[in-house]
């Protein structure tokens, strides 16, 4: 059984098993991150030759009181999420 500070890693269906060690870094993120004025921002990324605008929408706009006539919508930042975690 691996020590708490190991983690069994398992390939997709289960074929094969391989223990890392989770003081290893295995990728450190960069990101700047631009506040552009009122809830949009870009983001720099990663592998990505242009910035990504994140902002509100809809019933997110509506909940924070925000006038969508005075900005431009833009993707959330929990819509990018949700796109992440469904990949």
């Amino acid at each position: 059984m691996p020590t708490p500070n190991y983690v069994t890693m398992l390939t997709p269906f289960h074929l094969n098993c391989q223990e890392i060690d989770m003081s290893d870094v295995a990728y450190e993120s960069r990101v700047e991150i631009r506040r552009l004025g009122g809830p949009t921002r870009s983001a720099t990324l990663p592998a990505e030759s242009e910035p990504v605008l994140f902002g509100v929408h809809g019933a997110i706009a509506e909940h924070y009181g925000i006038d969508m006539t005075t900005i431009e919508p833009h993707a959330t930042t929990i819509d990018y999420v949700v796109a992440a975690a469904g990949g």
